[in-house]
């Protein structure tokens, strides 16, 4: 092993490690590689930028955006329908017809796109055939898997196998060059799933009676019963005549109201603006016990008397006056969004915009250019971001323009932390005083000196005694709260949760999603969309609490409950996918014959020869945005550019292992260790090999590290690399035993209520079928 080869072999180990380690983006990791190969000098700056350039990597976006002109046409929706109507009810043959369209759709569209198309299709058809879709999805996903196996076009994987071929001044595959072997492998993958795959398949049904029985989704799947109780507003409540959002029954006590019952009318999915009346009995979900200790722990003793302005100044301490500049990068996002307090190490005390000043409950408002801020802070902390480009203007106040522009002295009073208090122990940010409450923590104040610039990781202890700032009003409401009464008794028929306008739904985060991480809060989800959260299914488990706290994964399922129309705007949305045909954005069928004629213009000019495939793919989906099947900002959002950059960055990896003999290097050890058992031997430990890394690692990353060596064990044997290469390929898109072994499975596992056991248990059996076949076949179609 010469030294360049111990480079590369170090940068492929570290590579891998990041990569299984999950704490850096996949495409960041590749640039990083990139990176590193460039600076060591193992490759040249132009062959490290020629990922960018490359060949595989323009055929790569610009399949996606034709696929994403098929799914925006309505085709390979209708195609998928059309299947589905011809299979009938029986299970066996719906599990069939699921996994032919999606294979056949595969052959020609990105596997996560055909998923996302079909997968709002399954779910109405379980919903018909009183199934649960456990029984559906896994096959859905496999499917789609399989079909990429049958074109060049059907996975990164093929198109990067090709790509080290044409590398390395090899014979290459054509367009339909995988199709014998890969239709082959799909009608084996259907058998095997009817046979022996769906008798392993979960029958969970979480969805089975969505239309039907909301009663029984919420009871037997999310549970969502167990956190269900009643609370009534006695006569006389200070919550009276406040709105939804005014009585902090959701910020305060981590609750979500779903209905509010009326002797008159009830109010199914209230919005925020529902004003409460006297008595009123709120349904909602969350943890009783957050009630309980509530209203039955003192958590603060409040002061009846305020205290002067000039309580906040110090001589280490001043309050300031700054207004947000047109170009800030705090506009269009809250405090909370932008960590205004940690960023700039200051407390923002009120909000004045055009002219108004709101001096609580603005943590959670949207900041506007011109807004003024009014903050304190140490002098020093304050001179240090006087010059901030955030804001246009900067000024320090005296305590009679405090008084006068923000009227503040109504609402500074002392509060103290009681004996036993449920805040104690908790830091300044745990106790959500400001954002639960409405009530900002100015100070604290101690026997001999006042903190007027206290710590969010300050531990409230008992005793303390709070310098804040609160609106006589949330105190009000603090009161009532207190005061709603838990009612223990019968929950109404949950049946009544449905109606014409009012429905129950599920919605995954779609393959194009810019959420992934955030939470319904920073997203403002129910003020956004007016739907209420009822619960995720995550991980093979449901999540009732708490929610609009939690980062949201691409594969949460989430049950929502909110009017009909809302779902249908929701479903519009580029970033959600409402699993029911009827929320879905209506499709441009219109188009459809020009999507057709565009796709066989490019099939035969690919075929024929006439043009290289990336050529061809270029101007087949410049054609669909000139023709208007998607437009320009479409077709941006349908390229995946994590993959894109993941595939640029990591090819000149693959030049490196060649270059520097690795791939050689690696291709002697598979050799030696697998030599004994032959040339079947080779090729099986090479499938093993490749389909085992493709759990844990994206398939295109696979295909470019395991390509070059399968080129370099043929050459050492002296046969043809076609058929080796066409292994990497194959094994490479065997993802089938873990729900992150690819985006499909991910996208199908919260409305499937999967665990990772259901993959394995399915994804096993199918992985030793592929295995053997291939074995068998591959040799016949490509001798060795």
């Amino acid at each position: 092993m010469n030294p360049e080869i111990a480079q590369v072999l170090i940068i492929v180990g570290g590579a891998l490690l990041l990569l299984i380690s999950d704490r850096i983006r996949v495409d960041v990791i590749a640039l990083m590689v990139l990176g590193t190969l460039a600076l060591t000098g193992l490759v040249t700056p132009t062959e490290a930028l020629s990922g960018f350039s490359s060949p595989a990597v323009i055929t790569v976006w610009a399949v996606f955006i034709m696929s994403g002109a098929l799914a925006r046409s309505g085709i390979a929706n209708q195609i998928g329908r059309q299947v589905l109507r011809v299979a009938g009810n029986g299970e066996a043959r719906l599990i069939a017809a699921i996994m032919l369209s999606a294979g056949l759709m595969s052959a020609f569209l990105n596997n996560v796109g055909v998923v996302a198309i079909m997968l709002p299709v399954v779910m109405d058809i379980a919903r018909r055939t009183k199934r649960s879709p456990s029984r559906f999805l896994i096959p859905l996903a496999y499917g789609s898997l399989l079909g990429g196996l049958t074109t060049l076009i059907g996975t990164p994987a093929n198109i990067l196998v090709n790509e080290v071929l044409s590398d390395s001044g090899l014979p290459t595959f054509n367009l339909f060059d995988f199709t014998p072997v890969g239709l082959i492998l799909l009608v084996t993958g259907i058998l095997v799933m009817i046979l022996i795959g769906r008798h392993m398949l979960p029958d969970r049904n979480l969805h089975k009676s969505l239309a039907q029985s909301p009663q029984e989704l919420l009871e037997d799947i999310y549970d969502v019963e167990q956190r269900l109780f009643l609370l009534a507003l006695p006569e006389g409540s200070p919550l009276s005549g406040k709105s939804l959002a005014e009585s902090r029954v959701g910020a305060a006590l981590g609750l979500q109201v779903i209905a509010i019952l009326r002797e008159t009318e009830s109010v199914l999915s209230p919005m925020a603006g529902t004003v409460l009346q006297d008595g009123d009995r709120l349904l909602v979900e969350g943890r009783i016990e957050s009630v309980v200790v509530f209203q039955h722990q003192n958590f603060l003793d409040f002061s009846r008397d305020t205290l002067d302005v000039g309580q906040l100044f110090s001589a280490e301490t001043s309050l300031c006056e700054v207004t947000l500049a047109y170009d800030s990068n705090l506009t269009g996002r809250t405090l909370m969004e932008s960590g205004f307090r940690e960023r700039f190490g200051v407390i923002v005390l009120a909000i004045k915009h055009d002219e108004l000043a709101q001096r609580t409950n603005f943590q959670g408002k949207k900041l506007f250019a011109g807004d003024a801020l009014l903050i304190q802070g140490l002098n020093e902390r304050l001179e240090k971001i006087r010059n901030s480009p955030e804001w246009s203007s900067f000024g320090y106040l005296e305590v009679d323009e405090v008084n006068e522009r923000y009227k503040l002295f109504e609402r500074i009073r002392i509060m103290t932390v009681p004996e036993g208090s449920s805040l104690t122990g908790k830091t300044l940010a745990e106790s959500r005083l400001a954002d639960a409450f409405g009530i900002c923590v100015l100070g604290i104040h101690y026997k001999d000196h006042t903190d007027l610039t206290p710590d969010v990781d300050h531990i409230i202890q008992d005793g303390d005694q709070l310098l804040v700032e609160v609106w006589p009003e949330d105190l009000k409401v603090l009161q009532g709260l207190k005061s709603l009464e838990v009612l223990r008794g019968e929950l109404p028929d949950l049946r009544t949760l449905q109606n014409d306008h009012i429905g129950l739904f599920e919605v995954v985060l779609s393959p194009h999603t810019t959420l992934d991480g955030k939470t319904l809060r920073e997203l403002h989800f129910r003020e956004k969309y007016g739907l209420s959260t009822l619960a995720v299914w995550r991980g093979g488990r449901p999540y009732r609490s708490q929610l609009r706290d939690m980062p949201l994964r691409f594969g949460d399922a989430l049950l929502l409950h909110g009017p009909r129309d809302k779902f249908k705007v929701l479903g519009a949305e580029p970033d959600f996918l409402v699993l029911t045909e009827e929320a879905q954005q209506a499709p441009r069928t219109e188009k459809a014959p020009l999507a057709l004629l565009i796709l066989f213009a490019f099939i035969v000019s690919v075929v024929l020869g006439f043009l290289p495939i990336a050529l061809a793919a270029v101007i087949g989906a410049t054609a669909m945005v000139l023709t208007g099947v998607l437009t320009m900002d479409e077709a941006y959002r349908h390229i995946d550019w994590k993959s894109v950059f993941l595939i640029a960055g990591m090819l000149p990896l693959g030049i490196a292992l060649q270059q520097t003999g690795a791939a050689e290097f690696v291709a002697q050890g598979l050799l030696g260790a697998a030599g004994k058992l032959g040339t079947y031997g080779i090729m099986g430990g090479l499938f093993l090999l490749t389909a085992l890394t493709s759990q844990i690692l994206p398939n295109a990353v696979v295909a470019v590290l395991m390509a070059p060596i399968a080129i370099s064990a043929s050459i050492e044997l002296g046969i043809s690399p076609l058929p080796f290469t066409m292994i990497v390929a194959i094994s490479a898109s065997s993802s089938f035993l873990t729900p992150a072994a690819h985006p499909t499975n991910s996208l199908i596992m919260g409305p499937g209520g999967y665990r990772v056991t259901d993959f394995i248990k399915v994804g096993l059996p199918l992985i030793i079928v592929i295995l053997l076949l291939t074995l068998f076949i591959v040799p016949v179609f490509w001798p060795l």
